[in-house]
């Protein structure tokens, strides 16, 4: 840009000033901008050096009407969008949806929509925080009318647009097996994210992972191999029984939707071997406020009968006794000692199962792993007692868990702390690399963050609104949030988080995949260290 001094010259307008012109676009005109020479694009990649997350929710019923209103807010200031995700309700056409999200971004980035229980973000109009959850007859909170009229019931989106220099983005689908063998397509799957990341980083340690599964699978095992396989560092977060479209963002991976069915995908975040110079780190941090407990004495599974629509059939005995359990005599005892904790509401019954497993990837051998899978309790008989899901083998060990709101409460109460030292800087040792300031001495900035609750929780449950994402909106206010309610949260927390410090004994395994829970990505930026 050009200005006429006194002298009838031309003269440049300083690089500084046309940083501040260029940071005050939108998104789209700031791209043109970047095309209109080399110093402006140099100018524009100076405006962009820091990761950022724009996100918008919108409830207007009309779909497109919708999808304009959180495109107009996302792309209201400058960002080169590597990635997307939308969360919509159930009425919202998926496929359309999804048509809708892609033309408008265009290009070749990752682009994941999936269907939701509800939906949590900053309204595009008044950038008020909501938590959505569509509960038709649910005449309770001041906000029911608005949310579960049949005109808007079911309708809405969150969308979030991410830009985040020095990480490399892909989404990797996990194809669907043409007959029977999943565990060979899941092999695939691991083996794919380690080397897509490898392509990019010459590592096969991805930085994070968001996943989405279909709900019509048991993503247990998925997940329990991705556990086993994937080290420790790297987060994994998402919804285990959504509905789901993508585009993979890999000039080299193009599936058509008339050769493939896909039981899951996982948007692949992975450092990138060719980062500039000058861009600082982006890091993934997850906790979890948990919805259940424990109670009962620890009991065996001696007989499993896998039946019908994915259930299974077990009988169990009890440490010191030797006779077996009948189904419905346990169940009876168990809602004995409720009885005696006077719980007063009628909880969800589930069981917790620490499974010890060999694990492997194709031919090679892994770690052996234990871990702990939730099953929910449906029933029983005078011989068996039936949970939903399948998996547990004789042998395996378990307790009886019920959902309690003021386990709840109290877990998203430890979240708050959890995520305040990692704004305040704790040198709490207990945190380990987590506490907000890095390495380098620079304090670790967050720029975004995503919460994947569970449809039974929000603000029916707790009796007042955004119980949830307050952990995370009162910590960092003006940070960009985005999350949906769904059935099943894919979670493997941080070392040294509240999660990890509240949680089961290390004997009874890691969970991954969770029941009544939120779970908590935080995605922070470290600044490159200062050149002397």
């Amino acid at each position: 840009m050009c200005r006429r001094n006194r002298g009838g010259g031309v003269s440049k307008i300083n690089d500084d000033v046309l940083q501040n012109i260029l940071g005050r676009l939108p998104a789209l005109t700031f791209a043109s901008a970047a095309c209109v020479s080399k110093s402006w694009n140099r100018v524009c990649s100076r405006v962009l050096t820091r990761p950022k997350l724009a996100s918008a929710l919108s409830l207007n019923p009309s779909l497109h009407e919708a999808v304009k209103e959180v495109f107009d807010k996302v792309l209201s200031e400058p960002i080169r969008p590597q990635f997307a995700i939308a969360f919509i309700g159930v009425q919202f056409n998926l496929k359309e949806t999804h048509k809708l999200i892609t033309e408008k971004l265009g290009g070749e980035i990752p682009i994941i929509t999936n269907a939701a229980s509800g939906i949590i973000g900053a309204d595009a109009k008044t950038n008020e925080l909501r938590e959505v959850k569509w509960e038709l007859g649910d005449e309770d909170g001041p906000n029911c009318e608005e949310y579960n009229t049949l005109s808007n019931l079911n309708r809405g989106i969150v969308l979030v647009v991410g830009f985040v220099p020095g990480l490399k983005v892909a989404a990797v689908p996990l194809i669907r097996p043409k007959k029977g063998n999943q565990t060979a397509m899941v092999d695939k799957f691991v083996i794919d994210i380690m080397n897509y990341t490898a392509s990019v980083s010459g590592c096969t340690s991805p930085t994070g992972i968001i996943m989405f599964g279909d709900q019509t699978i048991d993503m247990k095992p998925v997940i329990a191999k991705m556990d086993h396989a994937m080290p420790e560092e790297t987060t994994i977060v998402g919804d285990a029984s959504g509905s789901f479209l993508f585009r993979s963002g890999v000039s080299s991976h193009s599936y058509s939707g008339d050769l493939y069915f896909f039981d899951a995908v996982a948007l692949v975040f992975a450092r990138d071997k060719e980062k500039p110079h000058g861009i600082g780190e982006t890091q993934f941090y997850v906790t979890l406020s948990t919805g259940v407990i424990p109670f009962g004495p620890q009991l065996t599974a001696v007989a499993v009968r896998v039946k019908d629509q994915g259930c299974s059939w077990l009988s169990a005995s009890m440490e010191g006794y030797h006779e077996i359990l009948g189904g419905q005599d346990l169940l009876d005892s168990i809602n004995e000692v409720m009885d005696q904790d006077e719980i007063d509401e009628s909880p969800d019954l589930y069981i917790g199962v620490t499974q010890h497993r060999e694990c492997s990837i194709g031919s090679v051998q892994l770690r052996s792993a234990t871990s702990l899978a939730f099953y929910e309790v449906l029933g029983g008989d005078n011989e068996y007692f039936v949970v939903d899901g399948v998996g547990i083998k004789p042998g395996d060990s378990f307790l009886f868990y019920h959902s309690d709101s003021e386990t709840a409460s109290s877990s998203c109460a430890n979240v708050f702390e959890d995520l305040e030292a990692l704004k305040t800087g704790s040198n709490d040792k207990d945190h380990g690399d987590v506490i907000g300031v890095a390495d380098n001495g620079l304090k670790k900035e967050v720029f975004g963050g995503f919460i994947f609750s569970c449809h039974l929780r929000g603000e029916s449950y707790f009796g007042r609104p955004n119980v949830d994402s307050d952990p995370f909106s009162l910590n960092f206010p003006n940070v960009p949030l985005a999350g949906l309610f769904c059935t099943e949260e894919i979670g493997r927390d941080s070392p040294g988080s509240s999660a990890q410090k509240e949680g089961q004994e290390p004997s009874f395994g890691r969970c991954c995949l969770h029941v009544y829970s939120t779970v908590y990505l935080v995605m922070s930026y470290v600044p490159p260290p200062l050149e002397l």
